[in-house]
């Protein structure tokens, strides 16, 4: 019988990786990255910085509003509605020796406090160097009034043969600058104090305070904003 054979040990066992114990946690490993930065297109950035740099132009060389006069020609009132008709003068002064403004059509609007009281348009005009324009329009309308109105205010003073209005116009405006045109902007002129004496209750042809000086308010979007 043979002797059994000697056991050798197999040299691979000493060659085997350790076994490593995972232990999972449930939660999935994603990446942090950091959130997208908001950024405008350059073509709109520019857009934006042409926009502030023209409105900061014409607020620094705007021409001056004042109106002139306001003659009240017709003025029938009742508990509901009102006929009128004022004749307007205004006046445009371009004190600047490089700068040209033309004016689209003028948007008017009067008041009596909150109540609207008459509404019409100037026509617009070019404005030359160091040049002072007067424009005129007659205004005229018979609407009635929104419900629920109270025109008692109204009524009251009329007694006292004394009207306090308040203009509001608005326009677009292209401003020259040598050779730098600007684009249109917006714009606002309000015209507060206009004190009119009537003569009776039913009609007058009086004048206003003269020279009444107004205010003028750039208004234009920059991107979504308005100025």
């Amino acid at each position: 019988m043979a002797p059994p054979l000697p056991q050798t040990e197999d040299p691979t066992q000493h060659c085997q990786p350790p076994k490593l114990n995972y232990i999972t946690t449930g939660v999935p490993c994603t990446a942090h990255n950091p959130p997208p930065t908001a950024s405008l297109p350059p073509l709109l950035l520019l857009s934006a910085i042409a926009d502030v740099v023209f409105w900061v132009l014409y607020r620094l060389h705007r021409s001056s509003f004042s109106v002139s006069s306001l003659q009240l020609s017709k003025f029938n009132l009742t508990d509901t509605s009102l006929a009128s008709t004022f004749d307007l003068t205004l006046i445009a002064r371009n004190l600047k020796k490089k700068i040209v403004f033309s004016y689209e059509l003028i948007a008017v609007k009067i008041f009596f406090g909150d109540i609207s009281i008459d509404d019409g348009s100037l026509p617009g005009f070019t404005q030359a160097t160091k040049n002072v324009t007067t424009v005129k329009a007659v205004i005229s309308s018979s609407c009635p009034f929104p419900d629920g109105t109270d025109v008692s205010p109204l009524k009251s003073n009329l007694k006292n043969k004394n009207l306090l209005f308040k203009l509001t116009l608005d326009t677009r405006v292209e401003v020259k600058i040598r050779k730098l045109k600007t684009k249109k902007l917006r714009v606002r002129v309000n015209c507060d104090g206009i004190k009119i004496s009537l003569l009776t209750e039913k009609s007058s042809t009086t004048a206003t305070t003269m020279n009444v000086k107004c205010k003028v308010d750039p208004r234009f979007k920059i991107i979504k904003w308005t100025v």
